[in-house]
């Protein structure tokens, strides 16, 4: 089965969103063994989005829009599948119904022109909406109708729910392979994707003579690089067996590189870590502004390890409640104060501190991108010193996962 996507929307073209869902879909997509052929984004116009479906569907078996089924006047995708189908839009009272409920539900008047996401193409079938007021669509199109447009919101988590939900089911039916598909993830940090792959390069060589599992390296920014495994073969339990072996043969390569698997993330494995050893902590964060903190308690379940955390931004709130001493607060020295301040002043059994330069300027002396990580607790005093990449944003970011990784293997080893 073979699938494009076609984003719609002005203001990808002009930059003003990122288009990130594509990027999603094409990862989901070939996590269950689906070909992506093309992506492509177009504007606010029903002549070219139908221009694109036409090139997009001469070579691909399906094409997913998103985008453009909003309730305002430039939102056009119902307009141009309508007119590439070659059929009316036809109000669907069941889907208006669902919409003035919403808006009742919530105690806010609905403006009459959200009605106009209950308009669908004759013969298409809808998705229904769970997140918002907007439902999806599947549009079989063609004289064989063997081709078919799905149509999602491009608000991310409603086009997520829709794609997990319905899209991918229908896409992998559609297919006809009685062949089972799975992956597994495997989170690590610590190392460059150049890296992975150079110490990756025997088990891929090994994976390509075989043909199953595949290996790939996908790039998530300050959530880590992923190395994800799928396997096909006729029973989940078959994937599975295949999986648990290759899953072992990149670990025994990578080691503590890997820090979880699947959903886990670094704060979710610090946390429980540290759960299991009984242990506490307590933050003093600087140059991360709360990041670390809004990363932990993100985490069901936060409360039982962690304390709490001082946002010393400045250097007398660093001197008055830490018990920093006079001089550089970006400095080993502040690192390791500001960790045992946080300690102390937070009863926990470890303590956790960030100082450094987000930019754009340095700082005492340190360069932009310069990060001092104090840990101090029951066994250990240290600091850190690394030099991040990045404008301030990325900078800070990348702060946290960096801390935490380095709490982690502290943790590891000791």
């Amino acid at each position: 089965m073979n699938v494009s996507v076609l984003a719609v929307g002005t203001e990808l073209l002009l930059g003003q969103i990122i288009d990130s869902n594509s990027a999603w879909m094409g990862e989901e997509l070939a996590a269950h063994g689906i070909d992506s052929l093309v992506q492509v984004k177009v504007g606010d116009n029903v002549g070219r989005i139908k221009g694109q479906l036409r090139r997009l569907l001469d070579d691909a078996d399906a094409v997913i829009i998103c985008g453009g089924l909003g309730p305002t006047h430039d939102d056009l995708t119902r307009q141009a599948i309508a007119e590439f189908m070659g059929v009316p839009l036809v109000f669907d009272e069941h889907i208006g119904q669902v919409i003035r409920n919403m808006f009742e539900s919530r105690g806010r008047r609905m403006p009459e022109n959200n009605l106009r996401q209950a308009t669908v193409p004759t013969g298409a079938i809808v998705i229904p909406q769970t997140r918002g007021t907007a439902p999806g669509l599947i549009c079989p199109v063609g004289d064989s109708e063997k081709k078919v447009v799905y149509a999602v919101p491009g608000v991310p988590h409603e086009m997520r729910d829709m794609m997990q939900r319905v899209i991918i089911p229908d896409l992998v039916h559609r297919s006809e392979s009685t062949d089972t598909i799975v992956s597994r993830v495997l989170r690590t940090w610590g190392e460059s994707e150049s890296g992975l792959n150079e110490r990756l390069d025997g088990v891929i060589a090994q994976l390509e003579s075989v043909g199953t599992p595949t290996l790939a390296f996908l790039a998530s920014g300050w959530e880590g690089l992923k190395v994800r495994l799928t396997a096909k073969a006729s029973s989940a339990t078959e994937c599975a067996a295949q999986l648990d072996v290759w899953d072992a043969r990149v670990r025994g390569e990578l080691g503590d590189l890997v820090f979880g698997v699947g959903e886990d993330t670094m704060e979710s494995v610090v946390l429980e870590l540290c759960r299991k050893r009984g242990l506490t902590l307590g933050l003093a964060e600087s140059v991360t502004g709360g990041l670390v903190g809004a990363r932990l308690t993100s985490v069901p379940g936060a409360s039982e390890v962690l304390r709490g955390a001082i946002v010393s931004y400045t250097t007398e709130v660093k001197q008055k409640l830490l018990d920093v001493s006079q001089g550089p607060v970006v400095s080993e020295t502040a690192a390791r104060e500001m960790a045992a301040g946080a300690r102390e002043r937070l009863g926990a059994d470890i303590g956790l501190s960030l100082t450094g330069v987000a930019g754009p300027t340095e700082q005492d002396g340190q360069l932009v991108g310069t990060l001092f990580v104090g840990l101090c607790g029951p066994g250990f005093d240290a600091v850190h010193e690394v030099r991040l990449p990045g404008q301030r944003e990325q900078m800070r970011q990348l702060a946290v996962i960096t801390a935490l990784g380095m709490l982690r293997q502290l943790l590891i080893d000791t």
